[in-house]
């Protein structure tokens, strides 16, 4: 065998370990790319079963809209921010979406499983917290506050019309449930919740 086919077959040899190496980087560096989105899912999810967080989701959800409809809540906003009081739930809320939004927009965090997760959360946050903004960005000039949360929300809608019964497989059978409790509560007059 020549020198010549030796130097061929080791530069062929080196070629491979490269190529071998720079296919098992590329794996590992997807392996970190899950576990730092795994991580940022579970800080999230840590943080929205708090009591603190749960007690803003439902003011900013259930009493933002009828304080909206007060004059003096209307005036105390546009002084803000800083939200300050009964209002730093909106702050708490908005903010929340608004970094998981970021990291949805940069790719960091995956816009299916978060959609999954939290599509019918964030939009009727949104819904309530969309009239603050428009009264921020219209007093600071400033079209950009709160829009990662926005964009959230209307991936989120757009994930909602698609999925409208959830994403569970269709071709999976379903459980079998006991609804002896869904029926003695419709029969004392409970209503189909609507967020």
């Amino acid at each position: 065998m020549s020198a010549e086919w030796v130097t061929a077959a080791g530069t062929i040899g080196t070629f491979i370990v490269i190529a071998a190496s720079a296919i098992a980087a590329l794996m590992q560096l997807r392996h970190m790319r899950s576990g730092n989105e795994i991580s940022l899912l579970t800080a999230y999810n840590t943080e929205f079963d708090t009591t603190e967080f749960q007690l803003a989701f439902d003011y900013v959800r259930s009493k933002l809209p009828v304080r909206l409809q007060d004059d003096a809540v209307l005036a105390d906003l546009s002084k803000a921010p800083p939200f300050l009081g009964e209002y730093s739930a909106i702050r708490t809320i908005a903010n929340f979406f608004e970094d998981m939004g970021a990291f949805v927009v940069t790719g960091l965090l995956d816009e299916h499983i978060v959609c999954t997760l939290y599509s019918e959360n964030v939009t009727s946050a949104w819904k309530s917290i969309a009239p603050v903004t428009a009264l921020l960005r219209h007093k600071l000039q400033s079209p950009s506050i709160w829009e990662n949360f926005e964009y959230l929300a209307a991936r989120s809608t757009q994930f909602m019309d698609r999925y409208p019964d959830g994403v569970y497989p269709k071709t999976q059978a379903r459980m079998p449930t006991d609804d002896l409790l869904v029926d003695r509560w419709k029969s004392q007059g409970g209503a189909t919740y609507v967020g």
